[in-house]
């Protein structure tokens, strides 16, 4: 794996993340909402992402395709809010 030249920090609360926050050397230049703001997404943890996701399809909402994260196995795909905003859900 190769190795990552960033830091990511973790705000937790009674065990459970609340905040990732990361930091990147030369982070891209971010034009757009809420990226020019310095949000990137808002994060929920899921206990079953295809039930999750089943849900989202049933109601109109479509998914990005599920992915693994490399770093720590857990399953964890986007979405978009009303708004157009994404939204991630992440597999506990």
């Amino acid at each position: 794996m190769e190795a990552r030249d960033s830091w990511k920090g973790d705000l937790a609360l009674n065990g459970q993340y609340v905040i990732e926050l990361f930091s990147f050397p030369f982070p891209p230049a971010r034009p757009s909402r809420p990226e020019a703001c310095g949000l990137r997404h808002l994060a929920f943890s899921v206990e079953d992402i295809d039930a999750a996701v089943a849900h989202l399809t049933a109601h109109g909402i479509a998914c990005e395709a599920i992915r693994i994260d490399p770093f720590t196995d857990k399953r964890f795909t986007f979405f978009n809010d009303p708004d157009g905003l994404p939204l991630e859900l992440y597999q506990q």
